[in-house]
């Protein structure tokens, strides 16, 4: 898909037509700064992610240590019968 000179010329001339003379400087000014900073923002996304995997990459891979399971509620209904029944309340009932 080429685009002649002879496109080119037309393409200005509706513009011209359109915004005319005096507001054409104002747009192009407008256009390139909406340009830069678009290029701007795609330089800073990009110089992230390169970080970010660089970050990833030079981290060393340690293991972690899982997590202690959490109890089952057998277990924790089992623990607390036997949590009841203290060694010092057995011994005062066979005294009495």
């Amino acid at each position: 898909m080429d685009i002649g000179a002879s496109e080119i010329i037309l393409v200005v001339v509706v513009i011209l037509l359109l915004f005319g003379g005096k507001r054409l400087p104002e747009l192009a000014r407008g256009i390139g700064r909406g340009m830069a900073e678009f290029r701007r923002a795609t330089q800073d996304i990009r110089r992230e992610i390169q970080s970010s995997i660089e970050v990833s990459h030079s981290s060393p891979k340690t293991t972690q240590k899982a997590a202690p399971s959490e109890p089952t509620p057998s277990q924790t209904a089992s623990k607390s019968l036997n949590d009841s029944e203290d060694p010092s309340s057995l011994a005062s009932e066979k005294s009495s």
